[in-house]
């Protein structure tokens, strides 16, 4: 599956519609309170950096899954929003316009 940010395309294509995926992530406390630790000091919390990475993963494979599901070639238009559900863990989507190549 071809995942692209771009609006368009110059190649002939239908839009068959929204896909999306998305995921709410956390840490386990221990993993919570070190980064509470590391806040007093600065720095890349790696933890939250990983987590992160991985919700972005999980979510793009929920979409293609989608959009494989609708018949599919790409999705154009992808983006990520994400957004704090509770200290300590975080919703990630992804979405954008599954297109069949004509």
């Amino acid at each position: 599956m071809i995942v692209m940010t771009t609006e368009t395309l110059t190649k002939d294509y239908e839009p068959l519609g929204l896909v999306r995926g998305s995921i709410i992530q956390s840490k386990h406390l221990g993993k919570d309170m070190a980064a509470g630790f590391k806040t007093l000091v600065g720095g890349e919390l790696k933890g939250y950096t990983q987590m992160m990475n991985e919700a972005r993963e999980t979510a793009i494979t929920r979409m293609t899954k989608q959009a494989e599901a609708l018949g599919a070639d790409a999705v154009i238009g992808m983006r990520f929003t994400s957004s704090s559900v509770m200290q300590g863990a975080a919703e990630v989507t992804c979405y954008g316009t599954a297109i069949k190549y004509k």
